[in-house]
C-alpha cells in the first residue's frame, strides 16, 4: 500500500465522535465569529504555553506579520529571519513593510545562527524571527541576548513546533513560543496542532501587544465600528477553535508518538549514510516533519517514488534566491544553500504503524547500501 507524507484522514476518524460533537455545538449555536470557543481556545493555549495573552487569527502568516506590526515594525525598517525556512517568514516582514535580511542557519538544528547576527544588523533592524523548524526548537538563548544588547524584538515563528520545548540557560524549561516578545503559531491541517482549515494565533506576555492584535485582526478596534487604527480582517472562526479545542487535549500524546517514531527511523536508519534528526542539547524536538539529510537526497526521493511511499523537499530554494529576493539579497549563505541540496522529509504522523517504518526504512536501505 502507499505510504503518505501524512495522513489526516486516520486523525479524525480516530477522534471523530469529538470533532463532529464539537461542530454540531457549533453550527446549532447560530454563533460564528469572535464567541466563546475562540476565546476559550485563546485560554487554553496561553494556558499551554504558559503566557499571558493568546490572540487567534486567521493564518500562521497573518500572525507574522500582524506581531510585527503590533511591535512596532514598519516601513523603514529591518527584520533579521533565516535565510532557510518556510517563504511566509520573509514575506510578513514585507508585508509590514520591512526588508528582511537573511542571516544562515545552524546546520543540526536548521535554526538561526546566531553567531551570524552581528553582521546582519544595521541602525535600522527592528527585530529577530528566529524558526523552529521542523518541530525542532532553535537555540534561542544566544538571540535572545544578541536581542537585549541590541534593543531588538523577537518574534518566533513557531509555526511548525507546537509543544516543543527550550530548556537552555536562557528562560529554559518553557515551550517554545513563550520565549520572545511574541509567539506565532499556525493551525494549518497539517501541524502538530490543525485544523480542517487555515488558522493561527499570536502569544505574548506583553498586554500592549495583545491589544494591538486584537485591534489589529478586527479591522482595527475592539468594538464594533470604532476602528481606532487601520487593521485588517484576520479572525479565528468559531469552527476552527471548537474543533482545535478537540484535538489540544490529545496533542501532547500525538507529540509523544511522533517522537517514538523518530526513535524508530534512527535505529533502522542509524549505520547508512544519511544524517538523521536528533534532539539538540537545549530542547525538545515534536518531529512535526522528519527531515533528513543526504548528499544522494535526489535519487533517494526518486526510488521512494517508484515503491508509493511519499517523500518532500522542505525546502527547495533558500530564501535568498528565491525571484522576491535574490536581487536584493547579497552574499552566499552555505548553510543554506546546502540544506536545500539536501534534505529530504520522510513520512510522519502519529498513526503512522510500525509496518509503515519498517517498509520506509528498508526502501532508503535499498539505495543506500
Amino acid at each position: 500500500m502507499p505510504i503518505p507524507l501524512v495522513d489526516l484522514t486516520s486523525q479524525y476518524q480516530n477522534i471523530r465522535p469529538e470533532v463532529d460533537a464539537a461542530v454540531r455545538e457549533v453550527l446549532s449555536s447560530g454563533a460564528f465569529i469572535l464567541g466563546t470557543r475562540v476565546k476559550d481556545f485563546e485560554e487554553a493555549v496561553a494556558a499551554y504555553l504558559g503566557v499571558r495573552h493568546a490572540v487567534g487569527v486567521a493564518s500562521g502568516t497573518d500572525a507574522l506579520w500582524l506581531a510585527l506590526r503590533a511591535c512596532g515594525v514598519g516601513p523603514g525598517d529591518e527584520v533579521i529571519v533565516p535565510a532557510y525556512t518556510f517563504f511566509a517568514t520573509a514575506e510578513a516582514v514585507s508585508q509590514a513593510g520591512a526588508t528582511p535580511v537573511f542571516a544562515d542557519i545552524e546546520p543540526g538544528s536548521f535554526g538561526i545562527n546566531a553567531g551570524r547576527l552581528e553582521a546582519c544588523i544595521t541602525p535600522r533592524t527592528r527585530a529577530i524571527i528566529p524558526v523552529h523548524l521542523y518541530g525542532c526548537p532553535a537555540d534561542l538563548g544566544p538571540v535572545l541576548r544578541f536581542a537585549a544588547d541590541h534593543d531588538l524584538k523577537v518574534i518566533e515563528d513557531n509555526a511548525q513546533a507546537f509543544g516543543a520545548e527550550y530548556s537552555g540557560r536562557e528562560r529554559g524549561g518553557r515551550k517554545t513560543g513563550s520565549l520572545g516578545n511574541a509567539g506565532c503559531l499556525s493551525f494549518f491541517p497539517t501541524k502538530n496542532l490543525g485544523g480542517y482549515g487555515d488558522g493561527g494565533m499570536v502569544v505574548t506576555n506583553d498586554p500592549v501587544v495583545a491589544e494591538n492584535v486584537r485591534k489589529l485582526r478586527n479591522h482595527g478596534g475592539l468594538e464594533k465600528h470604532a476602528p481606532e487604527m487601520i487593521g485588517w480582517n484576520s479572525r479565528l472562526d468559531e469552527l476552527q477553535a471548537a474543533i482545535l479545542l478537540v484535538k489540544l487535549r490529545h496533542v501532547d500524546a500525538w507529540n509523544a508518538r511522533r517522537r517514538s517514531i523518530a526513535d524508530a527511523y534512527r535505529e533502522l536508519l542509524k549505520d547508512l549514510p544519511v544524517e538523521l534528526p536528533q534532539d539538540p542539547c537545549y530542547g525538545k524536538h515534536v518531529y512535526h516533519l522528519y527531515v533528513v539529510r543526504l548528499t544522494q537526497r535526489d535519487r533517494v526521493k526518486a526510488h521512494l517514488d517508484s515503491l508509493g511511499i511519499a517523500s518532500a523537499v522542505y525546502y527547495p530554494i533558500p530564501l535568498h534566491q528565491t525571484i522576491p529576493y535574490r536581487d536584493t539579497a547579497s552574499g552566499t549563505l552555505p548553510e543554506a544553500e546546502r540544506a536545500s541540496r539536501e534534505t529530504l522529509a520522510l513520512p510522519m504522523f502519529p498513526e503512522m504503524t510500525e509496518e509503515q517504518i519498517r517498509a520506509v526504512a528498508a526502501a532508503i536501505r535499498q539505495v543506500l547500501e
